[in-house]
Formats: C-alpha cells, sequence, structure tokens
C-alpha cells in the first residue's frame, strides 16, 4: 500500500504537457502522475542538449526510488488536477476561483486531505475556525 494516493488514470501517465503551474491553490482532486526532473548540470545524463527534463511513474515509490538510484534528479513531485481551488493573492486573502488546473506540487502536500464538496465552503464559512487553514490540513 502507497503512503501517497495513486494516479488517477495509468493509461495516461505520461501523455500531459511539461508546462503549467506549479504549487498553490491549497487543495488537491485527483492526481494524474508522478515526476522526477533531471538537471544535467547537477549530473544528470545530457540527452535533451542541456535542458532539464523529467521522467513519469504511476506510484511515488516508483518515482522516488527513480530519483535516489539517479544523480542529478529532484525529489518526486506530483502533477495534480484541481476541480476548484483557493488562490492566495496576498497573505490573508482567499479567493475561490472556480476553474480546473492542472499543477505540480511537492508530494508531501497530499498529506493534506482530498477536496470534497464541503472543504470550501467550511473555509469561506463565517464559522470557520480562526485559523482557516486548519481545514484544509483536516484539522478541523
Amino acid at each position: 500500500m502507497s503512503k501517497y494516493p495513486e494516479v488517477k488514470n495509468k493509461d495516461l501517465v505520461g501523455t500531459y504537457s511539461a508546462a503549467g503551474y506549479t504549487g498553490g491553490g491549497y487543495l488537491w482532486d485527483e492526481v494524474l502522475e508522478y515526476r522526477v526532473w533531471c538537471h544535467p548540470p547537477a549530473g544528470a545524463p545530457d540527452i535533451a542538449e542541456g535542458d532539464d527534463y523529467y521522467y513519469v511513474f504511476d506510484s511515488y515509490e516508483e518515482a522516488l526510488d527513480f530519483s535516489r538510484k539517479n544523480p542529478g534528479t529532484e525529489d518526486p513531485l506530483a502533477l495534480i488536477e484541481q476541480e476548484e481551488y483557493i488562490d492566495e493573492p496576498e497573505p490573508g486573502k482567499y479567493v475561490h476561483i472556480k476553474e480546473k488546473r492542472i499543477t505540480e506540487w511537492p508530494v508531501k502536500f497530499l498529506s493534506r486531505p482530498k477536496r470534497n464538496a464541503n472543504t470550501i465552503p467550511d473555509f469561506f464559512s463565517p464559522n470557520a475556525p480562526a485559523n482557516r487553514l486548519e481545514i484544509l490540513r483536516g484539522l478541523a
């Protein structure tokens, strides 16, 4: 059993664009794939004319194993799908964004509970705890 979620559809792993958002949004709906970025200047093989590149995996454990065994690699990242999310354009100002996006996250963020139908309404509720982020962390 994996410490982190399974990917939404193993058949689609490797079909997602490298371009996209990085981090943010506080919430996740699905994990699309796990990625390990490789950097030739840091010791990864130069297979892309000096550019960075990545490998994709359908499990965190496979990605972690690859990153540990290969020089010039980063820790695994999760490519996630957000159906809607919470933006924080400035500290303490939160905005509900009702727009689908795909973004890369540090895998440790997946320890937060997956978004459900109540997560965002509870977060913006006048009855939310003083530290609203506890809702997103599964503590409230």
